[in-house]
């Protein structure tokens, strides 16, 4: 019921360390470690996570949509955005992770799975701007209660899409025109996507679960309401885009101490208490705040 020693493997040897505390920031696609906690009885709940796809605009129609006569102005940056709309349902879409100017990436950390994620560089000069369209997901949507009901729910999302794109680590795409006509794209338009490892001309209804393409052809044509470059039928759509924040929480009490183990600190995004690099790092402070005041209450 409480933390006494960590111990690892280095160069064929483990190695231990006597310790009381131990910050536990293993990032949200750990997966291997949360089934590890599972078995030693960690308290973990399933929680509420988000799916979709990456859609990519060139950054120069999104910076007319926003700029208007200003845009190419060399005093003004990328134009970037954040949209968010609920369904008839009140299930939420969202826009998250922008990235003007920036890729998408491909970020599998299991085979024969395919996973899509978006960056920047530092010049954020690239052709294309794209961001996630997510659907919220909660437990309810899962098909049984078991703790790791949403990694599954990922894994069954990225292995289709894996499987419908060929099985060779290319990515579903689909132009948001045909998607919205509900046929399958059969060639680009005026957006080249970025993905670097190859894309398939996929439409999302053969990866992701109805409900949310549902979603999604509801969200979109609101976001082109304010974002006029969002009502092009040229933009793509690379999918899927599963790994928004942590499908499970470690449970933490007041003193952000597991409420199974005393010591442990579940830490940040893979704990389930942040939802980005920022509010992950701020988590990070407050994890080794009280960890530092628990150790000077003990001597």
């Amino acid at each position: 019921g409480r933390i006494k020693a960590i111990s690892y493997i280095k160069n064929d040897t483990e190695i231990t360390i006597e310790t009381d505390n131990v910050i536990l920031a293993i990032g949200h696609s750990a997966r291997d470690v949360f089934y590890m906690l599972k078995t030693r009885n960690v308290t973990m709940q399933p929680k509420n996570f988000s799916v979709g796809v990456r859609i990519e605009h060139k950054q120069s129609d999104l910076d007319r949509s926003m700029y208007g006569e200003m845009s190419g102005h060399p005093s003004l940056p990328a134009a970037d955005y954040k949209l968010s709309v609920h369904d008839k349902n009140g299930r939420g879409i969202y826009t998250f992770c922008m990235c003007p100017g920036g890729v998408v990436t491909a970020s599998s950390s299991e085979e024969n799975t395919v996973v899509t994620n978006g960056m920047s560089y530092y010049a954020r000069n690239g052709e294309n701007a794209n961001s996630a369209v997510l659907v919220g997901i909660t437990p309810d949507d899962f098909e049984n209660d078991d703790i790791m009901a949403g990694i599954e729910f990922q894994r069954k999302i990225e292995k289709a899409a894996f499987k419908a794109a060929g099985a060779n680590y290319s990515a579903p795409v689909c132009l948001v025109g045909d998607f919205l006509s509900k046929r399958t794209s059969e060639k680009f338009g005026n957006v080249t996507p970025s993905y670097p490892i190859g894309t398939t001309f996929v439409p999302p209804d053969e990866y992701l679960p109805d409900f949310v393409c549902d979603a999604l052809r509801y969200a979109l044509p609101q976001f082109a309401e304010k974002i006029s470059c969002f009502g092009s039928p040229d933009a793509v759509m690379t999918g899927p885009e599963t790994r928004s924040s942590s499908p499970v929480r470690i449970v933490r009490d007041e003193t952000l101490s597991s409420v199974s183990v005393k010591g442990l600190y579940p830490c940040g995004e893979g704990a389930g208490y942040a939802g980005g690099i920022v509010t992950a790092a701020m988590d990070g402070l407050k994890c080794a705040m009280a960890a530092v005041g628990r150790n000077s209450r003990s001597t």
